[in-house]
């Protein structure tokens, strides 16, 4: 009993405490009331949204492609509020398919490719919106044990591997007309891909049609000496076209132009730090790609950079964009080789720079 007692009181003496302490309490829950109401709710502030980006490469994962990769890795494409997939190609042909339907956003490819892509099909708007390759990596690549020289007229009575899908050959009647090159005696032969390379490292061929910056590679990585072999740049004989560009999707621009341009600020930072440090950036190249050889891709790399980035109107007017009267004479170079189906067209239904980063943004470092 009197533990009960004893119980009763000191509940009692709790319940007092806790009547003298109500004021207290409500007044703080009401000052925490009025800050809440002056500075908004108290919750964290949510992460701001990404724009998904649905990017496709015109080929496998290379040294030149190390720009796309340093972007992402760097996360230069977040930075720019871009959520960017990446996937690898099959050649311009099927890369400029996927981005014309919308199923990709933006891709890289051949211009040339879109050129004629566009001329057959008049009622799709995909375009390129900033260039990569000043300079097409359109190329003979022959060896100098069969009497090929940087001279032409080398050319006259060698067999060449030439397959009728290569953007390189495609560009042949341009090139023999702008030369003048007879080609009666010259034997071409149309074979794959994957043997291109191979029969001309055994001798079948003297010569053989591809990218500068591949074929070479290949054939060295097979064995050959760089000393025996001579590489003719079609662009150094008077070819006017331009090479590699970022394209859009008519879709994704109407949609998203901001994304656009956000895309390519980051791309060019990625650039910028490619040019800088070849190394570093070949390294991102061989973890997206396992079986590439850092040497084989730090050497293409530099090369892209040499040969076909690192022009002097790139040095003098930046990265990214085009001179219209140069892409004016590569149009009637181009239509050396078929003519436009609905007439030449014009540089800005194939390119437009207002997605481009600012002219200090593209500046050569």
């Amino acid at each position: 009993m009197k533990i009960m007692n004893r119980f009763t009181s000191e509940f009692r003496n709790h319940l007092r405490g806790c009547a003298n302490a109500m004021p207290r309490l409500v007044g703080m829950l009401g000052a925490i009331g009025v800050c809440m109401a002056l500075s908004g709710p108290f919750l964290p502030e949510p992460a701001s949204a990404q724009t998904p980006v649905k990017f496709t490469l015109d080929w496998k994962w290379e040294g030149p492609s190390a720009p796309f990769i340093v972007a992402k890795e760097k996360g230069y494409f977040k930075a720019e509020g871009l959520d960017v997939t990446m996937d690898i190609g099959n050649g311009s042909r099927e890369v400029i398919p996927r981005v014309a339907s919308g199923v990709y956003d933006i891709g890289s490819g051949e211009i040339n490719s879109l050129i004629r892509f566009r001329d057959e099909n008049p009622d799709n708007d995909v375009k390129a919106v900033m260039i990569i390759y000043d300079r097409p990596a359109f190329s003979i690549i022959g060896r100098k044990s069969k009497n090929i020289s940087a001279d032409l007229k080398s050319l006259q009575g060698k067999r060449f591997g030439a397959p009728t899908a290569d953007g390189a050959f495609a560009q042949w009647p341009v090139f023999k007309a702008v030369n003048k090159i007879d080609d009666s005696s010259m034997k071409f032969d149309n074979v794959g891909f994957a043997i291109r390379e191979a029969m001309l490292v055994s001798g079948e061929f003297d010569a053989v049609f591809g990218f500068s910056i591949s074929s070479y590679i290949n054939l060295v990585g097979r064995g050959v000496a760089p000393d025996d072999l001579v590489t003719i740049l079609m662009s150094d004989y008077g070819l006017e076209l331009y090479g590699n560009a970022i394209m859009v999707s008519p879709k994704f621009a109407a949609a998203k132009p901001e994304a656009i341009k956000g895309f390519l600020r980051a791309y060019m930072k990625g650039l910028k730090d490619t040019v800088a440090d070849p190394p570093a950036a070949a390294d991102f190249v061989v973890k997206y790609n396992d079986v590439a050889k850092k040497d084989s891709e730090l050497a293409r790399l530099k090369m892209a950079i040499s040969q076909l980035m690192m022009t002097p109107f790139v040095r003098a007017q930046g990265y990214g964009g085009i001179d219209e009267t140069r892409f004016d004479r590569a149009l009637d170079q181009i239509a050396i080789g078929a003519p436009f189906r609905r007439g030449k067209p014009k540089a800005a239904d194939i390119f437009t720079a207002k997605y481009l980063p600012s002219g200090t943004d593209r500046r050569v470092e």
